[in-house]
């Protein structure tokens, strides 16, 4: 009798939190290329969010049919009566001037899906006029509340106590090393609890604190100063640039901006690239192991130089969206 209780607990706990990611997520969630017939690929939220190498097959070959111009139809031959297969052109909904599904349905997430979160930025390089009012804006369509601090970090006792309140860290380096060993324990502590955590830099030598945590947190760097200023797209087989397919953060994009001048993610074979420049280099790598997510960035200037140039509103929003690790909140590996 306990043993049938417990069964029907799980299994509605489980319900639930299924019910709670697919209503998260929209639809489209793991589709670049959006069709009128979109809902016709769309899977299980769940089955989408498990990394890509963890996916069934029969889930990553749907969301590469979703990316598909063509599919194949069953109709009745109207001279022989039989059903035949027929080859038929899908026609995508209506796109913004950079070619991308255009409107907030085709994001990864609802709007206002995360009303309560909040995302903590350090924002230690601020030149430019950088005043991260174009993410934070974007931010907030999907209910995200932004504490920031501007060109120095709070104490390491100040950080911990306002990490209380987030749920994901977002880092943008300066030329120069900010943090100290105590901020990064508390980083790293926070890293470790499932919390997301977003390292930005820039190239040469704007990656000092993203270095200094990204290779104590991942075990990556970047280095590197290579022109970009390019819009990328797609990447396939036959292809050095461009965005990874079917990615839950690439949902809805066919083309980004790059960035303008760009660092490089060092060769990771625990990082997954995400995002390759017009050079061929790994610009945005992800790491996703044991519950943990976070992600590595080789080009800040992109979220506020020429933002309105194509994807770089619903990347940050997409990116925000897969860092609140709805899938794996709670995870604790040392309880698996």
């Amino acid at each position: 009798m306990q043993k049938k209780f417990f069964s029907l607990l799980v299994f509605t706990v489980l319900s639930i939190f299924s019910i709670s990611l697919t209503a998260q997520y929209n639809s489209a969630a793991g589709q670049n290329i959006i069709y009128e017939d979109h809902f016709d690929y769309a899977t299980d939220a769940n089955k989408i969010a498990a990394p890509a190498n963890k996916r069934s097959t029969e889930v990553n070959s749907m969301l590469r049919k979703a990316n598909s111009s063509t599919k194949t139809i069953k109709v009745k031959d109207e001279k022989t009566g039989k059903i035949v297969e027929k080859t038929v052109e899908r026609k995508k909904v209506a796109t913004d001037a950079f070619g991308n599904a255009q409107g907030s349905q085709f994001d990864l997430a609802v709007d206002g899906a995360f009303k309560g979160e909040y995302i903590a930025v350090l924002h230690l390089y601020t030149g430019e006029g950088f005043d991260f009012e174009l993410p934070k804006k974007a931010l907030q369509e999907k209910g995200f509340g932004i504490m920031r601090w501007q060109n120095e970090p709070p104490s390491a006792d100040e950080l911990k106590k306002q990490l209380k309140k987030a749920s994901q860290l977002w880092l943008i380096s300066s030329n120069v090393q900010k943090l100290n060993a105590d901020h990064l324990a508390v980083i790293k502590e926070f890293f470790e609890s499932g919390k997301g955590v977003y390292i930005w830099g820039d190239n040469q030598p704007y990656y000092a604190d993203a270095n200094y945590v990204g290779a104590a947190l991942l075990d990556v760097t970047m280095t590197g100063n290579t022109m970009g200023n390019q819009t990328v797209n797609l990447k396939d087989e036959d292809t050095q640039a461009g965005i990874l397919q079917n990615h839950l953060i690439t949902t809805g994009m066919n083309y980004v901006y790059e960035g303008v001048t760009i660092a490089t993610v060092d060769d990771a074979d625990h990082m997954t690239p995400l995002i390759w420049g017009s050079a061929g280099n790994v610009v945005t790598a992800v790491y996703e192991h044991d519950g943990k997510r976070a992600i590595f960035d080789g080009g800040f200037t992109r979220l506020f130089l020429k933002w309105d140039t194509a994807g770089t509103g619903r990347y940050v929003k997409n990116a925000a969206a897969w860092l609140q690790n709805v899938e794996n909140r709670g995870y604790n590996p040392k309880e698996q």
